[in-house]
């Protein structure tokens, strides 16, 4: 897929990214893992995030990387296309992209640096470094301490022809006018905040109709129905879903950090597609808060 494919396919339609499954040790579980992904293919998505934000990239192995995205990939052949994340430091995130696209990838989803703090020579310097690396389709991240200016990423994608997407996981609206009014058509723009539904509207408003869907993990059809919703304008359906259970989904997920994972995790589990444990420093939910979570769920009917 080359990377004008990948550009078509992230503006096309709902984005998720699949849980890592592990196992009561807390290793990669391949099996679950393939099971997952052969149960999600088929609602709709127009691409998977594999080994990603949701899929605890940040606790993953080198090791074990490898093995997570060309599980993806012969799970997802003919299915759907699958874009691996990377991220942490520059020559880590280009190891991360050049086995992902070994292993078959459609592009990667290039996340934060963490930690350290850097202006924006070096993020350019990060960005172009990966982009260089690998011949498939790019797409940053704008998240936490890896946030990049309008400027920036036109400097970047004037040298870099295969980044071809902007992810914001910000929020920062005028931020994200000036860099759709900066770029125009020539990235693709997806939504990442967390809960990403409930910003949808907003950020179609500014050029950016497409997110991505962590609930699509456990309540795939009410995740498609709010997608859908949003692309026809449908605001009585979009209303009636958040007051029903985002709102509440929010409030769940906001009691602990780390819960936009956890929660997640459990939701899975409690429609009978456990992904087994999150990995430390996470922590998953508690018993009353997973009981709440299932009571919403409920409510939504059968997925």
């Amino acid at each position: 897929m080359s990377p004008q494919e990948v550009k078509n396919v992230m503006s096309s339609g709902l984005l998720s990214f699949p849980l890592t499954d592990f196992d009561s040790n807390g290793d990669f579980n391949a099996m679950g893992y393939t099971r997952r992904l052969e149960w999600l293919a088929p609602f709709g998505a127009s691409a998977l995030f594999a080994a990603a934000g949701t899929g605890e990239y940040f606790s993953l192995s080198g090791d074990e990387y490898p093995r997570i995205i060309r599980t993806a990939v012969t799970a997802c052949k003919d299915k759907v296309p699958i874009i691996a994340g990377a991220g942490g430091s520059t020559r880590f995130a280009i190891e991360c992209a050049q086995a992902a696209e070994k292993a078959g990838a459609h592009g990667i989803l290039l996340m934060p640096h963490y930690l350290t703090e850097a202006s924006q020579e070096g993020l350019a310097a990060h960005v172009e470094a990966v982009c260089k690396s690998v011949k498939f389709g790019v797409i940053i991240y704008n998240r936490s301490i890896s946030r990049f200016t309008p400027e920036t990423v036109a400097r970047l994608a004037e040298r870099n022809p295969n980044l071809v997407g902007f992810k914001d996981g910000v929020g920062d609206i005028e931020a994200m006018s000036a860099m759709y009014l900066t770029l125009g058509d020539r990235l693709t723009y997806l939504g990442g905040l967390p809960t990403a539904e409930i910003y949808a509207a907003a950020y179609k408003a500014l050029g950016t109709p497409v997110y991505s869907s962590a609930v699509f993990n456990f309540i795939p059809r009410t995740a498609m129905q709010f997608y859908e919703a949003v692309h026809n304008n449908d605001q009585a359906t979009q209303h009636r879903l958040l007051k029903s259970f985002f709102l509440p989904y929010l409030k769940i997920r906001n009691k602990s950090q780390g819960y936009a994972v956890s929660i997640v995790k459990a939701g899975a589990r409690i429609v009978g597609h456990d992904a087994g444990p999150v990995r430390a420093p996470l922590t998953d939910l508690r018993p009353a808060e997973t009981e709440e979570l299932a009571a919403l769920i409920a409510g939504l009917g059968p997925q």
